[in-house]
């Protein structure tokens, strides 16, 4: 029985980092999945696999795994590279390459 502990990262339909910066962790799957010959669903015997709790800080994350013996893996998450875009910058008079329509 392992463990996954991650920051989720937003979603693409995010522009704001709003719903970001908790701490979530996740049982690794024990099973594979299945497919159900009649009606073609995808199934598994793993009821691990359904439980995700979320904790506000990491620490808290990684205090409930070691109280209750799991292993677990610990993921840090990507800060993204931000770089600082101006739309004056469209209309500068000494760009490199000209502005066209």
């Amino acid at each position: 029985m392992s463990a996954r502990i991650f920051s989720p990262a937003k979603t693409a339909m995010q522009s704001g980092p709003a719903r970001t910066g908790y701490w979530v962790l996740e049982f690794e799957p024990e099973a594979p999945r299945k497919i159900d010959p009649l009606m073609g669903y995808t199934a598994s015997a793993d009821m691990k696999s359904q439980i995700r709790l979320t904790f506000e800080t990491k620490e808290e994350a990684l205090a409930y795994a070691e109280k209750n013996g799991i292993a677990f893996r610990l993921e840090e998450p990507n800060k993204p590279k931000r770089r600082q875009v101006s739309y004056a910058e469209n209309f500068r008079y000494d760009r490199k390459i000209p502005w066209t329509h």
